[in-house]
């Protein structure tokens, strides 16, 4: 089967793992828009705003949206929920995940126990107000795994979602996972300052079939080129990014010099750095689609080109900071 399409709006699509899920190569992250008054809040958050956000990247191509249960315990869903209700094009693919719950203080915890997965799968599917999730993801880990992946399963052949995957695991809990059903697609963090993934998961991944969405290719939009050190010093208390050491010394100055390196390889093609950031994790044979997180109309305009440039050799020396190219090799497992 050829794993490449064109949607009406000539944005390439790419297979999601073994699904028949079509995918665009970036998609709206709708963690942010669940507002604050959580643990991992982004701050407070306009739901007009949000709606206005989601509805500009449908209309630029994008067509699918990634939330979970957990972002603003469980009002990112309801927003996205909002925003469909009133959206007048087809309907994008829909992507959430379980597994984290929140308490009544704002903290969060994990359980993938089936009763928990369960109880959660019918609540989201209740908030979002469709019949059937597109992607349902365990959001991390917990040595409950197997016994939560099956119960995934479960809602799988019960048709409540189509296809299952996962977010966060690393490559054993992935073969752990496989032994009890398929893996559609992993979720993980991935960008210039996390590249923790380039040595076993990405190509475990490639080698076993598994779609790779990854998480914070702006690394949480301290690479889109707005941060500075006095942004970063006037953060809210109820944005957890405050707390993130990547936006603390020393690491601070040195993930703004390289939003600087980004900025250069930017202006050769007249792109803000946010995009220079996300199409270097798109350029990766193994990387199915990127999730951007957008709060504005304005921020979906500055970030979701990425998804048709492409950079040189030269391009990710000079933004790797390298005198000379080393490509990158993804190996089978």
């Amino acid at each position: 089967m050829n794993t490449e399409s064109i949607t009406k709006s000539n944005m390439k699509t790419k297979r999601l793992g073994n699904s028949d899920l079509f995918i665009t190569p970036v998609g709206f992250g709708a963690w942010a828009i669940g507002g604050s008054g959580w643990e991992f809040g982004w701050g407070d958050q306009d739901d007009k705003v949000s709606i206005a956000a989601i509805h500009r990247t449908l209309e630029l191509g994008v067509n699918w949206i990634d939330t979970a249960a957990v972002y603003g315990m469980g009002h990112s869903e309801e927003v996205v929920a909002a925003a469909l209700k009133t959206w007048p094009g087809p309907r994008p693919y829909v992507f959430t995940k379980c597994g984290l719950l929140g308490d009544d203080q704002g903290y969060v915890r994990r359980n993938v126990k089936p009763e928990s997965i369960r109880r959660e799968c019918e609540s989201s599917l209740r908030r979002l107000k469709v019949d059937a999730v597109d992607l349902y993801q365990i959001h991390w880990p917990t040595e409950d795994l197997e016994e939560g992946w099956a119960e995934m399963a479960e809602l799988q052949k019960e048709g409540k979602v189509r296809w299952i995957g996962v977010s966060n695991f690393d490559a054993e809990q992935l073969r752990q996972a496989e032994t009890v059903a398929p893996i559609t697609s992993l979720q993980p963090p991935y960008s210039l300052i996390r590249r923790e993934i380039e040595s076993e998961i990405l190509p475990y991944c490639r080698s076993n079939d598994i779609g790779v969405i990854v998480y914070s290719p702006m690394q949480s939009g301290l690479l889109a080129g707005a941060m500075t050190h006095e942004r970063v010093a006037k953060l809210p208390d109820s944005d957890w990014r405050s707390r993130d050491p990547e936006f603390r010394e020393p690491k601070l100055s040195k993930n703004l010099a390289l939003v600087e390196r980004l900025r250069k390889v930017g202006q050769k093609y007249g792109r803000p750095p946010g995009q220079i950031a996300v199409a270097w994790v798109l350029r990766n044979p193994a990387v199915t689609a990127a999730i951007v997180g957008v709060r504005s109309p304005q921020q979906v305009e500055q970030n979701l080109g990425a998804a048709d440039l492409y950079l040189t050799d030269d391009d990710v020396a000079e933004i790797e900071g390298r005198n000379t190219y080393k490509p990158a090799l993804v190996t089978a497992a």
